[in-house]
């Protein structure tokens, strides 16, 4: 049986199902009201900042399915 050299990084159909996954798991993690104050929350957001940093590692762009207050992310005016 002969051993196959994995790939070094994903294809495109695996980056798409992983972002409809990281997808799922951001609504997951901000769906729930709690406290900023408490132990939960707290840890749930280094799993968030985790999760925006890994998506932004694997696809190489901005997370797009964030949105801040429905405007969507703010980014600084590209020089024209």
């Amino acid at each position: 049986m002969a051993r196959s050299k994995p790939s070094k990084q994903l294809s495109q159909a695996e980056i798409e199902r992983f972002l409809v996954a990281a997808e799922a798991l951001h609504l997951s993690i901000i769906k729930p009201f709690i406290s900023p104050h408490c132990d939960h929350y707290r840890a749930t957001h280094v799993l968030h900042e985790v999760l925006l940093n890994t998506v932004r590692q694997v696809t190489g762009k901005e997370v797009e399915f964030i949105q801040w207050h429905t405007t969507g992310p703010v980014r600084p005016a590209a020089a024209e």
